[in-house]
């Protein structure tokens, strides 16, 4: 007799990693039956899910959006709102497990909720660690929950460790497409547009991940996250520019055997893995075809030309609030540039500022932390607004 499917909610279902998990419920329909989903305002994309998946729950950011779906849906879904909405849906007592597919700092209340509900947690948002890593892993631990990471490159290393321990690792190597700038010379981003950063020559993603792809930003993130998920030094983990893509990262272990983990640049294949472990089962994603594969490329990453990721190092070595200070700045710079409102060197120029200008709490609580994150979200406009130099004319 087959067990009865897991119940899981997506949070961010109308993103790309909430519409390729959805894809991967489809294909696994005696596993999964999804019980809630949320989006921020997307009630269009919202609706056709309601309609194929039948939820018990939906969440939606924007309470005029709320409203209107309220209107629209049926007594048999109960339409939750904004982020007291999006925490109830995260810890709601049908839900077994948890994707959080949300981008940016809005992740880390529901994450919270749903470790605190011994939920299982599948966490494609890397923001969320970023911020506050060491606090979410001791909830994590005090709570035994296992976070299953869904970036392609934390899985990676998930796989690659199997059962060894932080203790037998040498170093890890975060493998970086280089993004949709890395053959650019550098005297060329001052006027790079933003059709031209959205561009991704490897992944489809969403427009925020594209921009931090392109400042190299991205791989700072994960590299945070990876210290924070496999309880690591910054001085562990370097970052590995492979255009092709293929290695979504490697792990050398201190016998100097280095384990890596291949597939195609699919997002379907981590998300699975997160959702299945640790069982493997069979989809139609295609493998590697390595009688066609003639070479893979490796460098290192140009941090004066990428100095987002130099800043990142930065906020590892020195933790405390300065990791929630540079996500936030970030996340307020790449708003701006997606709107025009400042140009794509700007991004760097009034993160650096920020991070210099911030008076850093080692041992932070959760006040504290969201404290820092709104404190360098205003810094950001301030500086903007004080810099002619930094507006798109």
């Amino acid at each position: 007799m087959n067990p009865a499917p897991k119940n899981i909610a997506v949070l961010g279902s109308s993103g790309s990693i909430g519409q390729s998990t959805l894809e991967v419920v489809r294909g696994l329909p005696r596993e999964f039956k999804i019980v809630a989903l949320s989006v921020n305002s997307d009630i269009v994309r919202l609706e056709q899910q309601i309609r194929e998946f039948r939820p018990k729950l939906v969440c939606v950011g924007d309470p005029r959006q709320a409203v209107k779906l309220s209107a629209r849906t049926g007594p048999g879904v109960k339409v939750l709102c904004g982020k007291s909405g999006l925490e109830e849906l995260a810890q709601h007592k049908d839900i077994q497990q948890v994707m959080v597919a949300i981008t940016g700092a809005n992740a880390l209340a529901p994450l919270i909720s749903a470790i605190k509900s011994g939920k299982e947690v599948a966490l494609a948002n890397k923001e969320a660690l970023v911020m506050a890593g060491s606090l979410v892993m001791r909830l994590a631990s005090r709570h035994k929950v296992l976070i299953r990471p869904v970036d392609s490159e934390q899985s990676a290393i998930w796989q690659s460790l199997g059962d060894s321990g932080a203790e037998n690792i040498r170093k890890i190597y975060l493998t970086a497409s280089g993004g949709p700038l890395r053959t650019w010379p550098a005297s060329k981003f001052k006027r790079v547009s933003v059709e031209e950063v959205l561009r991704h020559p490897r992944w489809k993603m969403g427009r925020k991940i594209t921009v931090d792809s392109a400042t190299l930003m991205n791989k700072g993130l994960e590299l945070l996250e990876a210290m924070f998920l496999f309880g690591l030094g910054e001085d562990k983990i370097k970052v590995l520019v492979h255009p092709e893509a293929l290695i979504h990262s490697m792990v050398e272990f201190k016998d100097g055997v280095t384990m890596a983990q291949l597939s195609v640049t699919d997002m379907r294949v981590p998300i699975q893995y997160a959702l299945t472990y640790p069982r493997r089962l069979p989809n139609t994603i295609r493998g590697i075809d390595f009688y066609r594969l003639h070479k893979l490329h490796f460098a290192k990453p140009d941090l004066q030309k990428f100095p987002c990721l130099a800043l990142a190092y930065q906020a590892a070595r020195q933790l405390g609030t300065v990791p929630a200070v540079l996500n936030a700045a970030n996340e307020a710079c790449v708003e701006m540039f997606l709107e025009r409102k400042i140009g794509f060197l700007s991004i760097a120029g009034i993160v650096e500022k920020v991070m210099r200008r911030h008076t850093r709490i080692s041992s932070p609580g959760l006040r504290e932390i969201m404290d820092a994150d709104s404190w360098a979200r205003e810094e950001v406009l301030r500086i903007a607004a004080g810099s002619k130099t930094m507006r798109v004319l």
